[in-house]
Order: structure tokens, then sequence, then C-alpha cells
């Protein structure tokens, strides 16, 4: 099946705040962290069952390098992949939780 990938605007967001905080840290970490979030995407994007649903109908994927989730659901009618978050995972879960 073919997905479509859809981007809560504060998923967007999380990824300019973090790709702001990792240049800032040292010029070039953005990019290498951009690049795993699109790895990591580009695999759920292939096979979004293969991550198990972890709260409500919320499923995780990890990022490989950086401590990322991207926090996603899968709406099967629309056939799309909703990204609700990409945090931190040390960062309270509850940030994702209240986007639903």
């Amino acid at each position: 099946m073919t997905w479509k990938l859809f981007y809560f605007d504060e998923a967007l967001l999380d990824i300019r705040e973090a790709k702001k905080w990792y240049f800032q840290q040292q010029k070039g970490l953005e990019k290498r962290f951009a690049e795993d979030v699109k790895q990591c995407i580009g695999h759920l994007h292939k096979n979004p069952l293969h991550y198990e649903v972890r709260y409500q109908s919320i499923r995780l994927a990890h990022c490989s390098t950086f401590p990322y989730s991207i926090h996603f659901y899968i709406d099967e009618p629309a056939k799309r992949l909703v990204i609700i978050a990409i945090i931190h995972q040390h960062r309270h879960p509850e940030l994702a939780k209240n986007r639903k």
C-alpha cells in the first residue's frame, strides 16, 4: 500500500527547534540530525505496521543516531501516515499525547 505522509504543524516546529539547537552546539550537526530524522521517516513510510502501538493509536519510530522519536498514527481510510510529534526521548511524552 502507498501511504501519504501528513505532518502536524507542531511536528515541523519540533524539527526546526531541534535543528536550531544542534546548530548552536556545532555547525553541521543540524544537517546530521535532519538526515537521521529523514531516514527514520523513510523507514516508517515503507513499513508503518512494523512499529507497535505505544499509547492510544500512536506508534513510535526511534531515530538511529539522535535520541528522538517520531510519534505517528495510521489513518487507513485516508491511506496516510500522520506524524504528530518528533521529540527528544527524554522529554515528557505528554507533549505528544496532547496533540492528537
